[in-house]
């Protein structure tokens, strides 16, 4: 059995991590580099680093961040936010990052996925999946969010997961904006949903509070890896006790 992994994520807005629910009224929660270098001590499996307002802004990438973290750590990144060419993914992976995450450029643009793909291997081209539960002529509809989680496109999320698999996507971020932020788990349904879509691996965001979530979304969820930041930034569990509980039930998981 495939181990799965615990990712903390980043979401960082002009050089400072933030947290929010369901994608606003963030609070500050510390230096990336700092916070990047406690969780490679901590054990988790990669980070994942998120420019959040970067293409609502229309700003570019984050490089000289990456850069900075890269001198602090060696665990595999994946980064995203503000990545609207090949150029700018190509800046990217050259300064450090092992993946890149792409959403609303390659919503705009989906060859961008294969574009990645091509030039540095299906396991660099990350499609970050932002979706959210909505309501359309009387019944539920799976929506792709855009513009970290402002704007509506009015594509259906399992469609475009592989729609996504099919230009060479190596793997899907599935982040519930519904659930973003929460901490009363995990949208399980739709992480199952997904899952069962593709055949490549699907990473569940949105909505960690405790161990038994991530347990949950881990099994009953079929995800590959569990991402979560508020239980991590603010200090409710850890890394290794996140990790202990899962492999206490049976999960298996890279222990230090």
């Amino acid at each position: 059995m495939l181990t799965k992994r615990i990712i903390p994520c980043l979401d960082v807005d002009r050089g400072r991590v933030v947290k929010g629910v369901k994608f606003f009224d963030h609070v500050d929660a510390g230096d990336p580099v700092e916070q990047a270098r406690k969780y490679q001590e901590d054990g988790a499996d990669e980070l994942v680093f998120y420019d959040i307002t970067a293409s609502h802004e229309g700003r570019g990438i984050m490089a000289e961040l990456l850069d900075r973290v890269m001198e602090q750590v060696f665990m595999p990144l994946t980064v995203g936010g503000g990545i609207r060419t090949l150029e700018d993914a190509t800046v990217l992976i050259q300064a450090g990052a092992e993946k890149v995450s792409v959403n609303s450029a390659a919503v705009k643009n989906p060859d961008l996925i294969a574009q990645i793909a091509r030039k540095f291997g299906s396991q660099s081209a990350i499609l970050g999946l932002d979706a959210n539960r909505v309501r359309k002529n009387g019944s539920e509809f799976w929506e792709v969010f855009v513009n970290g989680g402002r704007v509506g496109t009015g594509i259906e999320v399992l469609g475009w997961a592989k729609k996504a698999q099919d230009l060479g996507a190596g793997e899907i971020v599935l982040n519930v904006m519904n659930a973003d932020g929460t901490v009363a788990g995990y949208d399980i349904e739709m992480t199952a949903a997904v899952s069962e879509a593709v055949k490549i691996p699907v990473v569940a965001s949105g909505g960690a509070g405790n161990p038994q979530h991530m347990l949950g979304v881990l099994t009953a969820g079929k995800a590959d890896a569990a991402l979560a930041a508020s239980i991590f930034h603010f200090g409710q569990y850890s890394v290794p006790q996140v990790k202990r509980f899962l492999a206490d039930h049976g999960v298996p998981v890279r222990l230090k």
